[in-house]
């Protein structure tokens, strides 16, 4: 899962620090001007001096009515604190579904139904705090602030709703099922909308930027790519998270981090390997790829393929005798690696072979475990190069800057498998203001949805 990440944008500090310098300035000039500047403190003068030729104010409808409005939305020290405990009780919502995710590897239905009980009371403090800080603003806040608490409240809607779908099914002892799988999934991504509204709303408040931080500048919305691999579809869904963190060995000046869910290509790996290594010779070799397993093991991927061989020789006129039958498992480990000019590379090397006689033999030296390593590694290849196809899942100012500096696979509970790429962006002050705009108006909106066929 994608950590929770708080967003930073520091143009309000400068914009009030400006604003409040034009105000002061302004102040200033005024109050000369009526202690006997031009239109100064004579009677019938027509200046904006009062009695004592002091300037009696600046009316809202002025240039200064952005400043104004600005400071109108600022958090108190009082809702500065309110809005950190905030965040921090739904960050602990957040860790306890991850825990929750981990709890169901183990198959064990009371240790799960106390901690998604766990999960209930958490999420339900972050609501109720959330709830409170909301309660708490001033009728100007919120007025001012009225489409930013209306996505909030869409999100703590729809966090309410899937809340209660993964306990009714926990409940109901659905411990196994893919729906229950699901349903975590929705869970998590309607947590991470309710982290990001509250994120968003205390950026409008300005709050978090008064501190002397390097936190993270913003996180895209997730793209979702449906693949066509072997008359299969596969769907694959890439987060990206731009930061200002220093990395060591990286001078761009942004950084940044894409993982995308492969969980699609797990289900679907047995039928595409079927289509490209099942094989049926009558008076030579048959080949039927039975299963097809991947799973992590971080920083690599492990493939495993169960599959029955046959060998067949036609003697006289064609008859066919066979010669050799077999069953033969193949481990296969993938190990992503960047090259120093940010190429990504997956090196395939089989880990272990459970077979006997001819089949082993063929497996562990032979064309057979070579054909099934490579095609393995292909379909994998294949499917990350998806990940870096930046015009998919990256704004276009970010188009032709993107370095990779590593890479590596991930587990995300329950078995599934990601992909995480980091690099760097080399973008121009310029070009950085038109990104961080591009990713801001791409905020709240559905993900780009797009469709591609692997190559045969």
């Amino acid at each position: 899962m994608l950590a929770r990440i708080r967003i930073m944008f520091p143009m309000k500090s400068i914009l009030l620090t400006l604003l409040a310098a034009f105000f002061v300035l302004s102040y200033t000039a005024l109050g000369q001007r009526g202690a006997g500047g031009i239109g100064g403190g004579t009677a019938g003068g027509g200046g904006l001096s009062g009695r004592s030729g002091i300037a009696s104010g600046v009316d809202t409808k002025d240039d200064l009515k952005d400043f104004h409005e600005v400071l109108a939305l600022q958090a108190t020290s009082e809702q500065v604190a309110e809005y950190n405990l905030m965040l921090k009780i739904t960050e602990s919502a957040t860790a306890e579904l991850q825990a929750l995710v981990e709890q169901l590897k183990s198959n064990n239905p009371a240790e799960l139904q106390t901690r998604k009980n766990d999960l209930t009371q958490k999420t339900e403090s972050a609501r109720s705090a959330n709830a409170k800080f909301v309660d708490h603003l001033t009728d100007r806040q919120k007025s001012g602030l009225r489409e930013n608490l209306k996505r909030l409240s869409r999100a703590d809607s729809d966090l309410t709703q899937q809340l209660r779908t993964l306990d009714i099914q926990i409940s109901e002892g659905k411990t196994e099922s893919q729906q229950i799988a699901a349903s975590t999934e929705a869970l998590d991504r309607a947590l991470l909308a309710f982290h990001s509204a509250q994120l968003a709303l205390g950026n409008e408040m300005n709050i978090g930027t008064r501190a002397d931080t390097q936190n993270t500048i913003y996180f895209a919305p997730p793209v979702k790519k449906s693949v066509k691999m072997e008359d299969q579809s596969v769907l694959f869904t890439t987060r990206a998270v731009f930061s200002k963190t220093e990395v060591p060995g990286d001078d761009s000046p942004l950084h940044i981090v894409l993982t995308s869910d492969m969980s699609g290509l797990q289900q679907q790996l047995t039928d595409i390997l079927r289509a490209g290594l099942n094989k049926s010779d009558a008076c030579g070799e048959q080949i039927t790829v039975q299963s097809a397993d991947l799973e992590p093991s971080a920083p690599a991927s492990l493939a495993r393929v169960q599959l029955h061989y046959e060998r067949w020789a036609c003697i006289g006129r064609g008859n066919a005798n066979e010669m050799v039958e077999a069953n033969g498992t193949i481990q296969v480990k993938l190990a992503p690696s960047i090259s120093e000019s940010g190429i990504l590379a997956l090196v395939p090397t089989i880990e272990s072979v459970d077979a006997e006689g001819l089949v082993g033999e063929l497996l562990r030296s032979g064309p057979l475990g070579e054909n099934v390593r490579d095609k393995v590694a292909d379909s994998v290849r294949w499917a990350i190069s998806q990940v870096v196809d930046y015009k998919a899942v990256l704004p276009a100012a970010a188009e032709g800057n993107v370095k990779l500096r590593q890479a590596h696979f991930q587990g995300t509970g329950a078995n599934r498998l990601s992909i995480v790429l980091e690099g760097g962006i080399k973008v121009s002050p310029d070009q950085m203001t038109l990104l961080l705009t591009q990713l801001k108006a791409s905020e709240g909106k559905e993900p780009p949805s797009t469709a591609q066929s692997a190559p045969r």
